[in-house]
């Protein structure tokens, strides 16, 4: 595949990824907006968790959508599970975008609110696999940390764009217009993007390793292999349990902390959040072409022990005296270590996996991953709101990073990692 043409398929498969962090990160960034039209309650502590709740329960359909779809993407094609995972996330998006209030058709708006997270779930639980397994599969040996990193690049985009569409619409709308229906109109931008991306993926082509492949594994086979490899899934689960909660944590829910905990106005939480993705999508392919250069594990581990020592501490002198400078600085800092280590673990475990389970084995281990790390505002909101520290939420990442180092250690000292 020359260049150009491998250019032209990055843009063309990661673009779908763009579309799923968009709405997921919309969600995080109008929680409060979203709970007082979905989840009333006198309660606003109650109302927001009930919101984010139901933003977790998406993360909970992750698995099934992994081995059902990831099972279609390994036996069929990487291009048409591609296109049929998209489409399964644009309905999930226009649900939520249209449903009307509690106010206007009681219970059924959270259900149907609801029903809209479990599609975006199951579609989001294999968009992640196959995407990165598409993107080593097109990779040439010296440049796969490179190339793969644009998966989660791609993610930034969607974050810096949603930012920027809230920054603009909180410039030009009242808070109690933005309560009321504002909120909606960043969803209904996502609306129309759909069929742009429609039309640009599915003139992806298939990947010439999965086309030289001459046995397509059925169903049966691929669980049947999961299953004989499963504590290769469960290391890949540790290890990417690191990258969701950091990434959860400094994107979709900084608006809200930033709100509600740390009481910065709106406008700061939004900019904070831009130059974290502008953060994000800097680091992420220079530490992934890093780790061409001098191997995945010296990242890992590095990365894993720095977090472990400075999450807790810096939020610690964040919430003493909160200013927007100092959210700043230690967000972005965050964004450093989040993005320097998953430059190098996203294609680790595609490196990890057997390439006929390839598409299953990452997302499975993907999505177990991120029904945890994609809780972190639900976990954070309880915590504080449990044990009054408002630095609690730098325990999840501290935590998250340690699991991210026995992984790594234990994936390395087996032997199931390329020498890189």
């Amino acid at each position: 595949m020359s260049s150009p043409q491998k250019l032209k398929n990055i843009l063309r498969v990661t673009s779908g990824n763009f579309l799923e962090m968009f709405d997921f990160f919309l969600f995080g960034l109008y929680a409060v907006d979203i709970a007082n039209t979905f989840f009333p309650s006198h309660d606003e502590v109650a109302s927001l968790m009930a919101t984010f709740a139901t933003f977790g329960a998406g993360f909970l359909m992750r698995p099934l959508g992994a081995v059902i779809l990831g099972s279609y993407i390994d036996r069929i094609g990487r291009r048409s599970g591609l296109i049929l995972t998209l489409g399964i996330m644009a309905c999930g998006t226009i649900l939520i975008a249209f449903v009307p209030g509690y106010a206007t058709i009681g219970i059924i708006a959270p259900v149907l609110v609801l029903v809209g997270r479990l599609l975006q779930g199951f579609s989001a639980g294999v968009e992640l696999g196959g995407v990165s397994v598409y993107l080593s599969e097109i990779a040439t040996p010296d440049n796969k940390g490179f190339i793969v990193s644009w998966q989660s690049a791609s993610q930034q985009v969607a974050i810096i764009f949603a930012a920027s569409i809230g920054y603009v619409i909180n410039q030009f709308l009242m808070p109690a217009q933005v309560a009321a229906w504002g909120w909606r109109i960043p969803f209904f931008i996502g609306c129309m993007i759909i069929p742009v991306i429609f039309f640009i993926r599915r003139s992806l082509q298939e990947t010439e390793e999965f086309l030289a492949r001459k046995h397509r594994p059925a169903l049966g086979e691929i669980v049947q292999s999961i299953v004989s490899n499963w504590n290769i899934v469960f290391a890949g689960m540790m290890l990417v349990l690191m990258t969701t909660v950091s990434f959860y944590m400094i994107t979709v829910y900084t608006p809200t902390f930033g709100k509600t905990v740390l009481n910065l106005t709106v406008t700061d939480s939004l900019m904070v959040t831009l130059c974290v993705g502008l953060s994000n999508f800097f680091w992420l392919p220079v530490m992934g072409a890093l780790s061409d250069r001098i191997g995945r594990k010296p990242l890992l581990i590095t990365f894993t022990i720095l977090a472990m020592l400075t999450t807790y501490p810096l939020m610690r002198w964040l919430v003493s005296e909160p200013t927007f400078e100092k959210m700043l600085m230690v967000e972005l800092w965050l964004s450093f270590l989040y993005a320097s280590y998953n430059g190098a673990m996203v294609v680790a475990l595609t490196e990890v996996m057997p390439a006929h389970v390839r598409t299953v084995g990452f997302s499975l281990a993907y999505s177990f991953a991120t029904m945890i790390g994609g809780s972190v505002p639900l976990m954070a909101t309880s915590l504080i709101h449990t044990t009054g520290d408002k630095a609690a939420p730098g325990l999840c990442m501290s935590f998250a990073a340690l699991c991210g180092l026995i992984a790594t250690l234990m994936l390395y000292r087996r032997g199931d990692m390329p020498h890189r």
